[in-house]
């Protein structure tokens, strides 16, 4: 008679999943989920400048006036169009019942990827018909533009990225 072998036909032990096996699986998954989040967190506070009042509570108390000064500045139905000339310089086109005497100013600054808000003052001189054409030129690549539209007593203001 005889007996069959505790070995396969290939001359090995067969596989056995020990607690070793499961420690390195639990130490490699873990250690690539903290891996990854260090990276995004990295990511996060590196690019992101973020706007920040230095009171939350302070802040909310303004909310309502806020809300009202947009709604006086919606009101207002004026409008503005954000163009860069090939040379650098914004062409901004304003419409509106009462803007053919207005001023525009603006603050220019990187919405990403700096690491610090550096803001740029920019004048706007009158160009043809209800168009602006800023005094300086721009670098290129993406910026965020607080335009402000002043006519008189009246001002409007607006959020624009080109």
């Amino acid at each position: 008679m005889t007996t069959a072998s505790p070995l396969p036909a290939t001359g090995r032990a067969p596989f056995r999943f020990t607690g070793r096996h499961m420690l390195s699986l639990l130490v490699f998954f873990f250690g690539l989920v903290i891996v990854v989040n260090v990276y995004m967190a990295h990511l996060a506070t590196s690019t992101f400048t973020g706007e920040v009042t230095e009171n939350g509570y302070v802040a909310s108390q303004n909310f309502n006036r806020w809300l009202d000064a947009a709604a006086k500045e919606k009101a207002l139905g004026w409008n503005a169009v954000v163009a860069r000339q090939a040379d650098g310089r914004l062409v901004v086109t304003v419409t509106g019942k009462g803007t053919e005497q207005a001023t525009l100013s603006a603050q220019a600054d990187r919405p990403l990827g700096t690491g610090v808000a550096v803001i740029h003052d920019i004048a706007f001189k009158r160009g043809t018909g209800a168009s602006f054409v800023s005094d300086v030129k721009l670098a290129g690549g993406r910026w965020r533009l607080r335009l402000t539209l002043t006519a008189g007593r009246q001002q409007w203001h607006s959020l624009d990225v080109i």
